[in-house]
């Protein structure tokens, strides 16, 4: 008790003097008033000079010379841009774990179950206008594991982050990842099935098959049920297939990663044989080559805007990709696959609209509405319309500019990043680094200070290691 009482005191302190209560810790009104700005809506055009009234997290109004309580915050944003929030379509921000590597079907882990609300990537990616994104298990499996679609409310507990009506997914994945093309198993230890590209796909077609199985076995027992049958015996559960049997029922989306176009056609043809619909084709760097037959069955693409050349399956990848797919009708989305890339995904869609010429307000639903509707949440954000969730980013100039940057990033009209207090804040930062670097406990012993004391926790953990002999993956 005492050991967590510690453990509860410590996290208390972090809490309290890192960048979560500086920054965060938002006050919530029930009234937001945001006045003269370009709004650019993501659906119905640009508006000049145009207000945004907020009531209880939702867009009320959208017009001119909007009125708002006495008590609301009124935002002057005279001169500057208002967007919807950028949506993050393929994300592994706030996971404490990405891959599950043993199996190659991994479809009964949860990465609900590994997130970490205080990562500091989420305050980053808010800096840069993002309020939502898709949590992806890793690429290391034919079929990895179950996905999270969050908004990003930094400093809120942990079950404030996922979006409670998002329609469940799953990562499929295909290609050298998969493979463990550049991977190479301990000494004595067997290279983990598959190991070629047919070898995917066959993977993936021996679990729908069980799936169908699985699925049957319980539409018998519940036929049964209903005649109320009294020898029947329910199946034993099997949390490997369930969700692929959601899969098969359309309840749950795919999300498939890869990057060769022969791969993805190859995927759509299997969802075909099993009667299913892949929501998404992630990265999709040569989808421009088979448009038309991803159009056809109403997959979206979730691309790269210009990040190629890395390995060799990214080789074909064009400028011109977003630009075809969209005209054949595709609706696609730009994400980044990375903390870092997050914070620029505005100037992304900047490249599109210079790349192939497609419009401004279609590049713009690049990183907002059409992530949205690829992962099913398109009902309450993706764009500035009156009744759904006041997910908005104020921009110091337009968006698509190098020299613009955030303002004011609003979550269901709750200010999560406020660039003014953002500076504010820096100079007493600095100054509690300078104070903690100054502590004998954090000075290299080199220049006197003295190593710090190992945790009985970590002895423990060594000594448990020891006894594995393989650093505990037993």
């Amino acid at each position: 008790m005492r050991k967590l009482t510690a453990f509860l005191l410590a996290n208390l302190f972090l809490l309290t003097t890192s960048n979560v209560a500086v920054f965060a810790q938002a006050k919530k009104t029930n009234d937001v008033l945001i006045r003269n700005a370009t709004v650019l809506t993501a659906v119905r055009g640009t508006l000049e000079n145009t207000d945004i009234l907020i009531q209880n997290g939702k867009i009320a109004r959208v017009g001119k010379n909007l009125k708002a309580s006495p008590n609301a915050q009124v935002i002057d944003a005279t001169g500057k841009f208002v967007t919807p929030g950028i949506i993050d379509a393929h994300s592994h921000t706030m996971m404490d774990a990405v891959n599950e590597f043993s199996y190659s079907v991994t479809s009964m882990v949860r990465i609900r179950d590994v997130l970490n609300p205080t990562d500091i990537a989420i305050y980053r990616g808010l800096a840069g206008g993002v309020t939502a994104a898709n949590l992806l298990h890793g690429s290391a499996n034919s079929i990895g594991g179950q996905n999270t679609v969050v908004k990003f409310k930094y400093g809120h507990p942990v079950e404030d982050f996922p979006i409670a009506d998002a329609p469940p997914g799953i990562k499929f994945a295909l290609g050298e990842n998969v493979k463990r093309t550049n991977f190479q198993p301990q000494p004595g230890q067997p290279f983990r099935y598959p190991r070629t590209r047919m070898g995917v796909m066959e993977v993936i077609r021996d679990a729908f098959l069980r799936a169908r199985d699985y699925k049957q076995s319980w539409d018998e027992y519940r036929a049964k049920v209903a005649k109320k049958d009294k020898t029947a015996i329910p199946p034993r559960r099997n949390l490997e297939l369930e969700p692929l049997v959601e899969v098969l029922e359309g309840k749950r989306l795919v999300h498939a990663h890869g990057y060769r176009s022969d791969e993805h056609l190859n995927l759509l043809l299997l969802a075909d044989e099993f009667g299913f619909k892949v929501a998404t084709l992630q990265h999709g760097l040569e989808a421009y080559k088979i448009a038309p037959e991803i159009s056809k069955r109403g997959a979206g693409v979730s691309i790269f805007a210009d990040n190629w050349g890395y390995k060799l399956e990214a080789y074909d990848s064009i400028p011109y990709n977003a630009a075809i797919l969209w005209k054949n009708g595709v609706v696609v989305s730009i994400n980044s696959d990375s903390d870092e890339r997050m914070r620029r995904l505005n100037l992304d869609a900047a490249k599109i609209e210079k790349y192939g010429g497609v419009p401004e307000e279609e590049a713009l639903k690049m990183i907002t509405l059409n992530a949205a509707k690829q992962l099913g949440i398109d009902k309450r954000t993706g764009s500035i319309e009156v009744g759904k969730d006041a997910d908005i980013v104020i921009w110091s100039a337009h968006p698509f500019s190098v020299y613009s940057h955030v303002e004011t990033t609003l979550i269901e009209g709750e200010t999560f990043f406020d660039r003014a207090k953002d500076m504010q804040k820096r100079d007493g930062i600095q100054k509690e680094r300078e104070a903690l670097e100054k502590l004998d406990i954090n000075r290299p012993p080199a220049s006197g200070g003295t190593s710090p004391k190992i945790p009985s926790e970590k002895r423990q953990a060594d000594r448990d290691d020891a006894e594995f002999g393989d650093g505990g993956n037993q």
